[in-house]
């Protein structure tokens, strides 16, 4: 075919192509559902016609319209009354050759039709917008019809009537002018796709068209056709600007699902995994296969991968019970924390990682601004693009007071609530947070409590489902052993231990693993209450403190899923529960344990404050009220004396 039977007839062509089988009902299914548009599959076009396909990327305006009238021809063959109904047929092209990434996008690119993709972090309300204007003259009477383009609505020059031809005076008339419904979107470089030390670009898109409008909002993850404008902003009284600003303007637009576990898995990779699944030793090699770099720590990655993994959420017509399990690790520096964060914010189908230091309440979780039209529009934060996914925050205890409350919601309740600037809104923030905090001393001292060597308040405390400490002491065989394996890590450049699963795969694994929803047997069932059960009489004894409480009840069903999962079960093995209660163990034997009386005490994480302490307040408060009824005053040596001989 040579160029000049393409030019001269790309109409014919696309005629040709929309009587296949697949695009005729497609178009004839448009009568049943409704729609003004249509989808067509850019890759077969290109496979049908390639010189068409690469003139219409070329020329996507010119082409466009060849498109969209063929479109038209053919639904009047297959519904000619739907036809003669919608007027015009729109053709809607998904998956070009190749995705433009956002960060190249430039001035060759004007005009051109390509594909991005990227993150929703902006979505303003849907606006009508004028199309065809009609404005009617004050004088005589006349109607015109102008066609609009750019930001401000254009009056005709001049009246149509002939006999009037006045310049001035025209009346804009809403009912006989043509509509459509608009909305302006923000999409911004993906974190994975990220250049290290690199800000994330951003660009608008505008969709037009109902059935685009309201597609996507922010946090989804979006693949985008359109066609590359550039406008020249205008300032009061200057004019335009000699520096013009990019947009899309949108032809279709695919929202990639925002569950991870719609990662597309071939059947390849799904036999891969469920052979995986049947290793007996499949907990070990997930272990071995999780920071492969960093030596040890076998129970903290234990936690990570149960905090990857995650529990069943269950929803009940009052209340909604987290699946998601919530990690926080306390260490001295140089344990290895960064980078145990920065790896699992990587292995994670949709991980996001974040430093305490640069972080503030409206960036964690969303921002309300000022748009250009004066309205206002919600900016989601971090957690809500991790929505589904692990945000891991690093020095957690160097954020600000204010900022951190933002996290208590989103750690319980699993959603951002949001009432500013006239917006009042909730959304999801199912999200899993494994957090690194430093010892408000330099150092972790084991004769204080947790509470008392971080500088996190209780109510933040509380809502994690394990806290494990790493602390760095001196032990000469641990010591070899790490120092032979930091210097064989930078001896050779690569990893010592070779992963018994490659990540992509360890990836796709979770992902398939997450659509699980385990069922907890009567074994393991009668584990965790025994365990629970036990733990709580030791509290029965007056003075005692109180070891456990519902909460960690739930946690250690958490964990029991997760592991559960990790092996692809649908039901939680006594062996679960087994593992459960071990890990929940360690974790209260690290943070849990009061320093004075050696027993286990919850509230040290609770409130703050062991029993054991809180006795002593009492004791001394009830002293001083005893002396000051007495005497009126407190003698502060008779108070020492007696405070001595009771405590």
């Amino acid at each position: 075919m040579t160029e000049e039977t393409l030019t001269a007839d790309p109409e014919a062509l696309f005629l040709d192509f929309f009587k296949m089988d697949k695009y005729r009902e497609r178009l004839s299914s448009m009568a049943v559902t409704g729609n003004k548009s249509f989808i067509v599959d850019f890759d077969e076009l290109l496979a049908a016609e390639p010189k068409l396909a690469q003139q219409f990327m070329e020329k996507p305006d010119e082409y466009l319209e060849h498109a969209n009238r063929a479109a038209k021809a053919q639904l009047q063959i297959e519904e000619p009354e739907y036809a003669e109904e919608i007027g015009n047929v729109t053709v809607r092209f998904r998956g070009l050759p190749e995705t433009t990434p956002l960060r190249i996008l430039g001035s060759k690119h004007i005009g051109k039709l390509v594909m991005l993709e990227g993150i929703v972090v902006r979505a303003s309300p849907a606006r009508p917008m004028v199309m065809e204007a009609a404005f009617k003259c004050k004088w005589c009477g006349a109607m015109s019809h102008v066609t609009q383009s750019g930001p401000f609505l254009t009056a005709p020059l001049a009246c149509s009537a002939p006999e009037c031809r006045r310049k001035s005076s025209f009346e804009f008339i809403q009912e006989e002018s043509t509509f459509i419904d608009s909305q302006d979107v923000r999409i911004q470089e993906r974190p994975e796709d990220l250049p290290p030390g690199q800000l994330p670009r951003w660009l608008d898109i505008k969709l037009l068209e109902r059935d685009l409008v309201d597609m996507a909002r922010p946090g989804d993850h979006v693949s985008v056709v359109g066609i590359t404008r550039a406008v020249a902003p205008t300032v009061p009284r200057v004019g335009r600007l000699r520096s013009f600003t990019l947009h899309l303007d949108t032809n279709f637009i695919d929202v990639e699902s925002k569950e991870p576990e719609k990662v597309l898995i071939t059947p390849e990779e799904e036999k891969q995994i469920l052979e995986l699944a049947k290793d007996p030793e499949i907990h070990s090699k997930i272990l071995r296969s999780l920071a492969p770099s960093v030596y040890g720590y076998e129970h903290i990655k234990e936690a990570i991968m149960y905090l990857l993994f995650g529990g069943t959420a269950k929803h009940f017509p009052d209340i909604t019970i987290r699946g998601d399990l919530n990690v926080l690790l306390v260490g001295d520096p140089g344990t290895a924390k960064s980078q145990l964060l920065q790896y699992v914010s990587k292995i994670a189908p949709r991980g996001l990682y974040t430093s305490g230091r640069g972080t503030t309440a409206a960036g964690l979780t969303a921002a309300v601004l000022r748009d250009k039209a004066g309205g206002m529009t919600l900016e989601a934060g971090a957690l809500v693009l991790a929505d589904k996914g692990i945000a891991a925050i690093d020095e957690m205890d160097k954020m600000r007071t204010e900022d951190r409350v933002a996290i208590h919601e989103v750690m319980e309740q699993h959603t951002v609530s949001v009432a500013k600037g006239g917006i009042v809104a909730t959304l999801n923030a199912r999200t899993s947070i494994l957090a690194a905090a430093n010892p408000s001393l330099g150092r972790y001292d084991p004769y204080r409590t947790v509470a008392e060597n971080i500088s996190l308040p209780v109510t933040i405390l509380s809502r994690f489902d394990l806290i494990f400490v790493l602390r760095d002491v001196p032990e000469k065989n641990q010591d070899t052993k790490m120092t032979e394996h930091i210097l064989d890590l930078h001896r050779t450049g690569v990893s010592p231990i070779e992963p018994p699963i490659e990540p992509e795969l360890f990836r796709k694994y979770i992902s398939y693993a997450k659509n699980l929803k385990p069922v907890l047997t009567q074994e393991a069932l009668e584990r965790l209450k025994a365990f629970y059960l036990l733990m709580r009489s030791a509290s029965e004894t007056e003075g005692t403190p109180v070891a456990i409480t519902a909460r960690q009840l739930e946690s250690l069903v958490r964990v029991s899923e997760a592991r559960a999962r990790a092996s692809l079960r649908k039901e939680v093995l006594a062996e679960d529960a087994d593992r459960a209660i071990d890990i929940m163990t360690k974790s209260l034997e690290q943070v849990g344990i009061d320093i004075s009386s050696h027993k286990f005490d919850i509230d040290i994480i609770m409130t703050g404050k062991p029993k054991s302490l809180r006795d002593k307040l009492s004791v001394i408060l009830g002293l001083i009220s005893s002396m000051e009824k007495e005497t009126g005053m407190v003698d502060k040596a008779r108070l020492f004396g007696e405070a001595s001989s009771r405590i």
